[in-house]
Parts: structure tokens; sequence; C-alpha cells
């Protein structure tokens, strides 16, 4: 095995990261499959040989497995051999892959799914046949920087393919003090989903332990084994955290950290994970796929300090035209194909499409600027509106809508979710309705106020942790 000498905030490769983390007893679980060290995990894949691995030197590959046991593998072993990785995730439409692998100009394509094998297609499905080799390591001075490509929602349905580099998105890692004590890793997101990835490269390049909830696993399940197995650290969006603790199984973790991202958090949700994790610290952070991972809040509190904004280490960031830009290290970037859509600005900085709005010397999160209701020429943002709605006692989660209104244009509607339902829903949905409603009055201004409330036994959340939030 060959010894490599690295960067400390830039690994030559995450194959070589985990090279010399190898010694370290930690590893993998990934529903039932699981490992005892990392650097197992490169030679755990049925997938890539010697003589494929070489062969897609320099090359774009696209990694569309179920299996995230398998793309974590796959991402180990083509990392600075590949030109470009394309990650596939499993709830991506797969009409969309001949388009995906098109504009990536790919080589090939790694799958678990047979049926992609019928593409009309002019590059190599590689479908595994169950046999295992290890691949050799490779010499440092022979790794190339590879491009890993995330994709993101496009406006026209097509997905929108980001282009990152491992130093680019293991920047926000810090990896100069290693913990005195055992870390254990876990997280709501899928590792091809950037929340997801995050999780996956701290766990990997600081050498502390992973376990990710299976593709058959239910929830219950998952938290038994979260439990049994030590995790100590976990992330996912506000609507992941509702859902989880709407589950009476929840109180068998018992994580030391918590991490809130990818949706407003407002204060309620973190009121209820403090109630639920007293000995857990609790932490709020922005990251999108095309900025990066931005900042961290630390104090328990929703919003963020006017400092945090000015003075983030390594990361600059302004509030222009109420919404936030950001620019770092961190940032994708460009968007890959014809497109020729720009990522950032003149100087740099990523427009996130986030407003913000400045109260009492901290900003606070208001929804995006592409989301707003127009009741009557005035706007609405459904997460302004949520957040309030999120706060009346046995409310568990709520969604915003706009329903088409032929006078003002819209109208606002609100579909809630009760932590108890109502013994019958018919005898008491109206005074229950009418409690919310004038909750919402003494809040908001009055275009904001809902003009129906809606009880719903669940709101659909999409596979990136997020409420799906139907058009009008």
């Amino acid at each position: 095995m060959v010894t490599m000498k690295m960067q400390l905030n830039r690994p030559a490769s995450l194959g070589s990261s985990l090279i010399a983390n190898g010694n370290l007893l930690t590893g993998v679980a990934i529903g039932d499959r699981a490992i005892e060290r990392w650097s197992e995990l490169r030679e755990s894949t049925e997938y890539l040989f010697d003589d494929q691995i070489f062969r897609l030197r320099g090359r774009s590959v696209v990694i569309a497995t179920i299996d995230q046991f398998a793309a974590a593998a796959m991402l180990i072993q083509l990392d600075g051999i590949a030109g470009r990785i394309v990650l596939y995730p499993p709830d991506m439409p797969r009409e969309y892959l001949s388009f995906v692998a098109d504009t990536a100009g790919a080589d090939a394509i790694f799958t678990d799914q047979p049926e992609l094998e019928s593409l009309d297609r002019r590059v190599e499905c590689i479908i595994p046949d169950g046999q295992r080799t290890a691949t050799r390591d490779i010499e440092c001075e022979s790794l190339i920087e590879t491009e890993w490509i995330l994709l993101t929602s496009g406006t026209t349905g097509l997905p929108k393919l980001v282009v990152h580099t491992l130093a680019s998105l293991s920047d926000a890692i810090d990896r100069s003090s290693p913990s005195r004590t055992p870390i254990v890793w876990s997280t709501f997101y899928d590792i091809r989903r950037y929340g997801g990835l995050q999780i996956f490269l701290r766990a990997a390049l600081t050498g502390a332990s992973l376990v990710l909830q299976g593709a058959q696993e239910s929830a219950t399940d998952f938290f038994g084994r979260a439990g049994t197995q030590g995790v100590t650290h976990i992330s996912g969006t506000p609507s992941h955290w509702r859902r989880a603790l709407m589950n009476s199984s929840i109180g068998q973790m018992t994580p030391t950290y918590i991490r809130l991202s990818g949706e407003i958090a407002d204060q309620t949700i973190l009121n209820q994970l403090r109630l639920q994790f007293p000995q857990a610290k609790i932490v709020h952070a922005f990251a999108s796929t095309e900025a990066g991972v931005a900042f961290e809040v630390n104090d328990g509190f929703a919003g963020i300090p006017v400092d945090t904004i000015q003075h983030t280490h390594n990361v600059e960031m302004k509030v222009e035209g109420t919404t936030l830009r950001v620019r770092s290290s961190r940032t994708a970037s460009r968007y890959l194909g014809k497109e020729n859509q720009n990522l950032k600005d003149s100087d740099g900085f990523v427009d996130t499409g986030d407003v913000l709005d400045l109260r009492d010397n901290r900003y606070y999160f208001v929804g995006r600027r592409d989301g707003t209701i127009n009741v009557g020429g005035l706007k609405v943002y459904p997460e302004e509106v949520e957040a309030v709605i999120n706060r009346y006692p046995g409310v568990s989660i709520s969604l915003v809508r706009t329903k088409k209104n032929p006078i003002i244009g819209a109208l606002v509607v609100a579909d809630v979710v009760l932590k108890t339902p109502p013994q019958s829903i018919e005898q008491n949905d109206q005074s229950l309705q009418w409690d919310i409603l004038q909750f919402c009055r003494r809040e908001l201004a009055q275009h904001k106020v809902p003009a129906m409330i809606n009880f719903v036994p669940v709101l659909a959340m999409s596979e990136t942790g997020k409420l799906i939030r139907p058009h009008a």
C-alpha cells in the first residue's frame, strides 16, 4: 500500500484519504450491510475491476444505483481516476437519464438496474455480475482532479447539472482537530444529494463512522438500529425532523449533535428538538448545491446573527435586493450544459434566491423569491405563514399553498397535520380551524392569513427532505 502525502484541507482523492485513515477502527453500516473499516469499502464493490477502472481514466461516468452502499464504494474507486462523476439519485425520473448522460458526455453508466441496459445509448452500461476483485492502489502523482456532478431541480423539469470538485465539497469540513470521543454520523438525506454527500464526506475524511437507513428499512427499525450502533451526530431538514418526532421510536436515539439544513429552521422545531434531546447540541446551517456550505447557527435560536453574515471564516456573504448572496471556495464552479446559464454573477457571488428580513440585529429567512403567492398585488411567502401555524399547540406541520381566485388572483390555503387528530373530525374541525385562523390573525397581516384551513393526515415530502410545494 502506498503512503500518500496530502494537504490538510485538499485531499488528493477520496480513496487516498481512506488509505490514510485505513487503520482507524471505524466503519460504515447502511441497512443490513456493514464493514468494519472505511478502507474496506474500496474493495467491497462488485462493479469495478482493474481493466475497467484504468480504461475509465479521465472519462465521464454516471452512477445510477438504487443501493447507497454501492454508490459510496464507486465514489471511492472513481474519484481521482474518472474525469467526471455524475451522481444520479434513485428518485430522479429515469426518463431524464439520457438527457443527463448526454449533457455530461458520459462514457459509462454504472447501475444495479438491469433494465437500463436497454437504453438507446452509445455508452457502456456496466451491471454487476457477482465477481469481486480488489483494485490496485494509485500513486498520488497519477491522480487527477475529478469533477463531481450533482443534480438539482430545473425550471423546465429537466435537472440542472452542478459542477463541483472534492475540494469544493470538502472545504467546510474541519479535519485539523480530531474528536476526543468516537463520532458516529448519520443523516436522513440520500448521499446522492448535496446534504447527504456532505455527511458522507464528513465521516469519510475525518475517520468517523457512518450509519445510514437502508432502502427498505422502516423509520422505526432505523431509529432502533441508530440507537444500538451509537449514532452521535445526525442531520436532516426541518421536515425530516418533524416527521421523525411523530414516531414514538425516536427516543431510541441519543445523539449529542443535531444539524438542520435545507429548509427554514423556525423556533418551533428548534424547541421541539431541544425538548426531545436535551443532551444534544442543536445547530441549523445554510447550504445549497450551488452555493455550498455557507454558515451554521448554534445559539439555539431561529434566524442568523448579523455578525454571522458579515464575519464567517472563508465565506463572503451579503444581502442584496433582499436575497442572500454567497462567494467562497465551497461554491460550485458552473452549470454543465448548453444553456449557458450563469451560476455566479460577475463578482463571483451565487444568488441563492432566499429572501432575508432584518429584525433586531438578526436576519430571518422568510421564503424563496420565486415561491411567493400574489394576493391582490401583495406578496405572501408561504414559509412565513407556515412558521406561525406551526407554533399553534397541537400542530405538527403545515404547508401553505395558493388557490386561484377570479377576483384577487389567488387565495392562501393551508394544509395542516395535527399531532393528535380529533376523535371526530366532522364535529371538531370547524372550531379548531377557527382557533388557528384567529391565531394567524394576531400574528400576520390580513392578506397573509389563510382563507381556508384543511386538516390532512400527511404532507408529501420529496427525496431531498423538503415539503413538495404544488403550483397553483
